[in-house]
């Protein structure tokens, strides 16, 4: 084996991303909330960066408000005629490298465009919805009105501290209890879990399934006595449709057990997961779908809620002045630099998503006019190849985006599908598959329930040919369950 040390010259091939193509993509990924939070950002942290009123208005005409005097530290920076500001650029750099998230270094703003800004503030928060209750919140505060001893509601509130988000006790009550506690402490913490048990929701503080539906029992209920012996020693049979063993072992008619299930389906396994965060963001659309005058469908870029930035002229004739010292030049230069990009980005943005989701809308007419039902098969490379960008492009354009049509608010990647040909050569949507599973499925016999197999049957009819392991997976994500727990035992 030969070693040696040399200059050896190669040619090789590789991508390199520029920096403004990096931040294209990341500005064409936000949807309009987070576009909104970039551009705020990017606000406060470069002063060349100025909103455009709606109306027009020349922010740098409006007549500025003399300040009140300050301190030497909290003096404003004021460039003037015949004078180089050397001294105050110099601390205007240092306090931009000291407090970057906090120094604003744009021009001082008139009372009213402070006041705008503030009412906008203001209806923003108005419109932010408050933390919602959790179940700890909600049993803390009953437990709060009830009249019992301090040591005992120390333990509800540690019991109530360690249930899970369904409202359950996983965590066995020893194990909270310190190493050397006697029996009176035991069974004080007893009688805490008790106390939490009598708190709403009904069947909070279980420690298993079943002990949590008889929680919720009250002789009161219909099929009383039924439903304890079904809750106690037959969940299992329920779950596996096994009505004639249950008959078998409780002399029940079938009949009576399956009043008796409907009414055990209206107790809740999981009252804790009402007090989840249910908070569910608003979708604010990207797009709108407009109709034109021959009846075609248009997509407008929505950008009335993207604020419309500009240059600040201030530090354009800042950047041209003969005062202006040569590091004062620079970090404009650099600054501006950067607002030009974000804004060609966003401009870039605007376009791209337009044309990806109008070749979208165009290619799914069908499924606009008509429904989910009629969408057809697409793949995110046909409107790659049709815009004439990357597939990544695409992807990125349509990533958490949505639009609003005459049929509704929809995701951008609803419009997407996959599929196969049926028998006669048509594209068949995988959701058209699944639309007529369910179809098939809600009008068999109960008494006598399709398998799997006798499903792949029924589909082949209609000339769809799908695996028998297909038919399995889509019914287990449609929730349907097998054939013998769909069997109806009351149908002969």
């Amino acid at each position: 084996m030969r070693m040696s040390f040399g200059l050896e010259q190669k040619m090789s091939q590789k991508q390199v991303l520029a920096p403004r193509m990096i931040q294209s993509m990341e500005i064409l990924q936000l949807p309009v909330l987070a576009l909104q939070e970039k551009i705020e950002q990017e606000m406060n942290e470069n002063p060349m960066l100025e909103v455009q009123e709606q109306d027009g208005t020349d922010l740098d005409d409006m007549p500025r408000e003399e300040p009140e005097a300050r301190a030497d530290s909290e003096q404003e920076f004021v460039v003037e005629d015949g004078k180089d500001n050397a001294d105050d650029f110099e601390r205007l750099l240092e306090m931009d490298q000291q407090y970057p998230d906090t120094f604003d270094e744009r021009p001082q703003r008139s009372s009213g465009q402070m006041e705008d800004d503030a009412e906008r503030r203001m209806d923003a928060l108005a419109n932010v919805q408050s933390r919602p209750e959790t179940l700890q919140d909600h049993l803390e505060h009953q437990l709060s009105e009830l009249t019992i001893e301090p040591l005992l509601r120390e333990w509800a509130e540690r019991i109530i501290s360690a249930l899970d988000s369904n409202g359950y006790l996983t965590t066995n009550i020893e194990d909270l209890l310190p190493a050397d506690a006697d029996d009176e402490l035991k069974e004080i913490a007893q009688e805490g879990l008790h106390v939490v048990q009598s708190l709403e929701p009904a069947g909070v503080g279980a420690r298993d399934l079943r002990e949590c539906l008889m929680l919720q029992l009250d002789p009161s209920r219909m099929f009383y006595d039924e439903l304890r012996v079904l809750i106690m020693n037959h969940l299992e049979d329920l779950r596996d449709n096994r009505l004639p063993q249950i008959q078998k072992a409780t002399g029940f008619s079938i009949e009576r057990i399956q009043a008796a299930w409907s009414e055990l389906r209206r107790l809740d396994p999981k009252p804790g997961s009402a007090y989840n965060d249910a908070h569910v963001a608003n979708v604010i659309p990207d797009l709108m779908l407009e109709i034109d005058e021959e009846g075609k469908y248009i997509v407008q870029a929505e950008d009335r809620d993207i604020p419309q930035l500009r240059i600040s002229n201030y530090y354009r004739e800042r950047l041209s002045s003969p005062t202006a010292t040569r590091e004062e030049k620079e970090f404009i230069k650099r600054k501006l630099n950067a607002a030009q990009w974000l804004i060609d980005a966003i401009v870039q943005r605007q376009n791209t998503l337009s044309r990806v989701a109008q070749a979208i809308v165009d290619y799914q007419t069908d499924f606009i006019d008509n429904g989910p039902e009629h969408i057809t098969p697409l793949k995110m490379q046909q409107i790659a190849d049709q815009v004439g960008v990357h597939v990544t492009t695409v992807s990125r354009a349509v990533d958490d985006k949505y639009i609003q049509t005459p049929r509704g608010i929809f995701a951008l990647k609803a419009f997407f599908a996959g599929g196969t040909v049926n028998e006669a050569g048509e594209e068949v949507t995988w959701d058209q598959i699944r639309l007529r599973l369910q179809e098939v499925i809600d009008n068999e016999d109960k008494a006598k329930p399709l398998s799997d197999d006798d499903l792949v049957k029924k589909l082949k009819d209609d000339g769809l040919n799908v695996a028998r392991r297909t038919v399995t997976k889509y019914r287990k994500k449609m929730g349907i369950p097998s054939s013998r727990q769909r069997r109806d035992w009351s149908k002969k």
